[in-house]
């Protein structure tokens, strides 16, 4: 018979106050949560749809016929010399996944408010998981792309082989900047009304509907400080050839990608300890 009196181990969680670095290793202990609010995200889209997974492909879609009849028909906008659906839609492509991580990202904690209040775990986890829904609209759509490409007889060139450091430069800028719209939705609610706004402007201010070509140095340089400048344009370049090779434009976007996570991540750990009391 055991003892009553033994002590049971008592683990105490206090919060965290201050600028905390990301623990690593907790949140690898916390993956197979992090697997589960992925998949939860991918089921819940998707279930009772009428269109199911073709509502991933008809948003980009439907821009391209938008961007194709005002921009390539009327406006006349040159588009390297390809075709001018193959053009938009392959920017539209890391377009669409940028701007639905940024969106979900920036909702995710308020979206699951009873489970923070409830349960301990990293909360950078609950943006991270809404990056995979996205990855897979994602692969949706480029299979439209490749059917697209098929049909006006471009293939791929030998650069796809630079893709994935593309679409992990395009994680990289949504999940920084949606940790910092995450943030400060728990704490200004309004927050939510502004980003459809800044979708609208960022997707004038990337060359998804006109090359990046069109502006001459300095400003092309001024002009990489977004960062979606170098993922549309490095996707281009190592799918259809549009563009010019990776230089020294690209990396001040890598910059701009690896300063906006970095301090998306501190700016969501300085308010990670006052979520659970205000969400």
């Amino acid at each position: 018979m055991s003892n009553c009196n033994e002590s049971v181990p008592v683990t105490i969680i206090k919060p965290q106050h201050g600028w905390n670095p990301v623990e690593f290793k907790e949140l690898w202990e916390y993956r197979d949560l992090l697997r589960l609010l992925a998949w939860r995200d991918i089921k819940v889209r998707y279930k009772q749809t009428v269109l199911g997974v073709s509502w991933a492909v008809l948003q980009p879609l439907l821009t391209m016929v938008v961007f194709t009849f005002v921009f390539g028909r009327l406006a006349k906008v040159p588009s390297d010399g390809l075709p001018y659906p193959v053009f938009s839609f392959s920017a539209l492509v890391p377009w669409s996944f940028f701007s639905t991580t940024l969106t979900q990202s920036a909702n995710s904690l308020v979206s699951n408010a009873n489970m923070i209040k409830k349960v301990y775990f990293p909360r950078l986890i609950v943006p991270m998981s809404c990056s995979a829904a996205a990855l897979v609209d994602m692969g949706l759509a480029f299979m439209v792309l490749c059917l697209f490409m098929a049909g006006y007889g471009i293939p791929p060139t030998w650069n796809i082989v630079w893709l994935p450091l593309f679409v992990l430069l395009a994680l990289m800028t949504a999940l920084g900047t949606g940790l910092w719209f995450a943030s400060l939705n728990v704490r200004y609610r309004d927050v939510r009304y502004i980003m459809p706004f800044l979708l609208q402007f960022w997707l004038l201010a990337t060359p998804v509907a006109y090359p990046a070509s069109l502006l001459n140095q300095p400003w092309r340089t001024i002009y990489s400080l977004n960062p979606m400048v170098g993922v549309v344009e490095g996707f281009r370049w190592a799918l259809i050839g549009s563009g010019n090779p990776p230089d020294a434009v690209l990396f001040v976007s890598v910059l701009a990608a690896m300063i906006t996570l970095f301090t998306g991540v501190l700016f969501f750990r300085r308010m990670e300890s006052t979520f659970a009391d205000i969400v």
